[in-house]
C-alpha cells in the first residue's frame, strides 16, 4: 500500500497495525516512495560465554563455610 505523508499523519494508528498484520505500508511524497513501515523485530544474538576467561580467578577454597568467628558476627543480635 502506497500512501502520502500527509494520508499517513491522518491515518497512522490504522497503518501502524495495517503493518503488524503483515501488510507492506510505504509513505511517500508527491507519490516518490520515501519509507516503508515494517514491525520492529529485535534480532537476538545467541549468547556466548568466555568474555572473562582469565580475568577472575577463584582459590580452590572459595567455597569452603566461613570460620566459625566470621559466622558469629553475622548471628549477632
Amino acid at each position: 500500500m502506497l500512501v502520502n505523508i500527509h494520508e499517513a499523519k491522518t491515518k497512522f494508528s490504522n497503518l501502524i497495525q495495517r503493518a503488524l498484520n503483515g501488510e507492506e505500508i510505504i509513505i511517500a511524497k508527491d507519490g516518490t516512495p520515501l519509507i516503508k513501515l515494517t514491525p520492529y523485530n529485535p534480532e537476538l544474538s545467541k549468547r556466548k560465554g568466555g568474555q572473562l576467561k582469565d580475568l577472575m580467578h577463584f582459590d580452590p577454597d572459595f567455597d569452603q563455610p566461613l570460620p566459625n568467628e566470621v559466622l558469629d558476627r553475622f548471628n549477632k543480635d
